[in-house]
């Protein structure tokens, strides 16, 4: 069994990369859309250049992997003895989400039960993450790619809370309670319910996190729009062909998640 801590400080590290990811790939976009690039991490501005690397100290104090991911990035950007492109960067990251992936994927088949089940949906999380940054790797220019990367983090970050507090804090449902390593539901129907108020949660994360971007976006193009925008978004609306990586990932999404018990099944007493 697991702890609130244990969950609640990996999620905020990653929710500060996530949120300033998607923030950053915005901003880039919108002030110069014809030359946007993929980028692994963002140089945070200010303060003297102190906290330029920040994103880097994020990432090392991670996993193990993300640490290493950390330090090359670090000595490809300082120094002149590695210097990697993007795309390799994005590999690594992706390695890094990797070994997330199987530590947590291994991790999760020690539970069973409600608790089982939201380490379920932390993997899959994981998985699109891998998902996103591997594009990242072959899709160098891809604005939404690059966007998608940022979201999946954020929102492995905000699974990470919300797996704290239903099952190590004040959110447990109805009929479920910690018994020595595990969680038991008494009946079998509090189990049910609690399965289903977790799908509930992610569709309500994700949704959030879209009105979020969508909002960050508006406020980016409002004031740091170039004038190529306009001319990107007409062209884009001619060549519809340019959205399909985006169908495609929100596809692979949802083949994701085929193992769900669909929202119409809900039942709360």
């Amino acid at each position: 069994m697991g702890s609130f801590k244990g969950h609640a400080l990996p999620g905020t590290l990653f929710l500060m990369v996530g949120v300033w990811h998607v923030w950053c790939s915005v901003v880039r976009y919108v002030s110069n859309p014809k030359s946007f690039e993929v980028r692994v991490w963002n140089p945070v501005p200010g303060f003297g250049g102190k906290l330029k690397y920040l994103e880097l100290y994020v990432h090392s104090g991670m996993l193990l992997m993300f640490f290493l991911l950390g330090a090359v990035a670090l000595i490809s950007e300082k120094t002149s003895f590695l210097s990697l492109p993007q795309g390799a960067l994005c590999v690594i990251a992706a390695a890094a989400f990797c070994a997330e992936y199987l530590l947590f994927y291994f991790h999760s088949t020690t539970h069973k039960g409600l608790e089982g089940y939201y380490h379920l949906v932390l993997v899959l999380l994981i998985g699109l993450c891998i998902l996103t940054t591997v594009a990242a790797a072959l899709l160098p220019n891809s604005f939404p790619v690059d966007l998608c990367s940022g979201i999946a983090i954020t929102l492995q970050s905000l699974w990470f809370y919300q797996t704290a507090f239903t099952l190590y804090g004040p959110m447990m449902p109805d009929g479920c309670r910690p018994k020595g390593n595990a969680i038991y539901c008494h009946p079998t129907d509090s189990e049910v319910r609690g399965e289903l108020l977790a799908n509930f949660q992610l569709f309500s994360l994700v949704l959030g996190v879209l009105v979020a971007v969508v909002g960050l976006y508006g406020f980016a193009a409002s004031r740091y729009g170039n004038s190529d925008l306009g001319t990107m978004h007409s062209d884009q609306s001619e060549n519809p062909q340019r959205s399909m990586l985006m169908l495609l990932i929100m596809t692979n999404t949802s083949l994701l998640f085929h193992r769900f018990r669909p929202f119409e099944s809900i039942y709360l007493y």
